[in-house]
């Protein structure tokens, strides 16, 4: 703590030397900085925290080494005096800057390169513009990433529908159908997804980016067998709750528990949507499983 400290101490005395570039000014330890917008009042973060930030990189202001992204970065102690992350440790939520490094010890340290490239010199301007939109612990990733997938995929929900009006009155009637025929009395979740318990677990439900354990076997309304790990032998293991398998599964193994079995109702826009998935589920295709939660961890 004490050095991180005299590490901040030393970001934010700027040597009083001119500065080569109009508009930076330079920390003690040689890092050139402009803020183009700063929140003085909120707080910095901490060394281990990730943060969500759009970052574009150049060299000569010409020669785009990292294009204009969006990436989720650790903050990581400075590996070398003035570098890239003891500008990012200068910055607060909102906040947009520029930083201006040695190319070198970029390449080299950061960049894990043996040399610094031979299309570049040692004099060269390597220039990181960045905006820190977000930064928590990596405790809350999982979490966070959930909830963003969560919502992209309600939205590519809610536009499935409107593209697709007729089939999904279809694909709710047939489901409506089926769920009558065979006297399943479930009420459906806010999504449409229908879960059935047919044996309880032990109370402990699985939280978002756990690895379950799952046994399952996939089948069309029709009966038709599309996917079993039962008849494979082995469960699958995925992490849940992070969009790694189809909606419907996401939300309905997380409502489990351990040991828990049950069979998931699941329509056509929490499945596979309007796309053709193997030879046996076509386009619009609602599904049901039977699950068993076996183990999360």
């Amino acid at each position: 703590m004490a050095a991180m400290a005299m590490l901040m101490l030393g970001i934010m005395s700027a040597c009083t030397e001119k500065s080569p570039y109009p508009g930076y000014q330079k920390t003690a330890t040689g890092l050139y900085y402009q803020f183009f917008q700063q929140n003085k009042e909120a707080e910095l973060p901490k060394v281990g925290d990730l943060m969500d930030l759009a970052i574009c990189c150049t060299v000569n202001d010409t020669t785009f080494i990292v294009p204009n992204t969006v990436n989720t970065l650790p903050l990581e102690a400075p590996l070398f005096a003035g570098d890239f992350y003891e500008g990012m440790a200068m910055m607060h939520k909102g906040d947009s800057a520029s930083f201006i490094v040695n190319i070198d010890s970029t390449f080299i340290k950061w960049f894990h390169q043996p040399t610094l490239p031979e299309e570049f010199k040692s004099t060269d301007v390597m220039r990181f513009e960045v905006r820190l939109d977000d930064f928590y612990p990596e405790s809350e990733y999982a979490a966070r990433l959930g909830a963003k997938i969560k919502k992209d995929s309600q939205a590519r929900i809610e536009k499935m529908k409107a593209d697709h009006p007729e089939e999904t009155v279809t694909a709710a009637q047939q489901l409506t159908d089926y769920l009558t025929k065979n006297k399943i009395t479930a009420e459906p979740t806010p999504s449409g997804l229908y879960y059935v318990m047919t044996q309880e677990g032990n109370g402990e439900k699985p939280e978002v980016g756990q690895m379950v354990q799952v046994h399952y076997t996939g089948k069309l309304l029709d009966g038709t067998l599309f996917d079993s790990s039962i008849e494979r032998g082995e469960p699958i293991s995925i992490p849940i709750g992070v969009g790694q398998v189809i909606p419907g599964w996401d939300e309905g193994i997380m409502m489990m528990s351990k040991g828990e079995k049950g069979v998931l109702y699941i329509p056509y826009y929490l499945a596979y949507g309007d796309r053709q998935a193997g030879d046996k589920i076509a386009p619009f295709s609602n599904l049901m499983f039977e699950v068993e939660l076996i183990d999360f961890q």
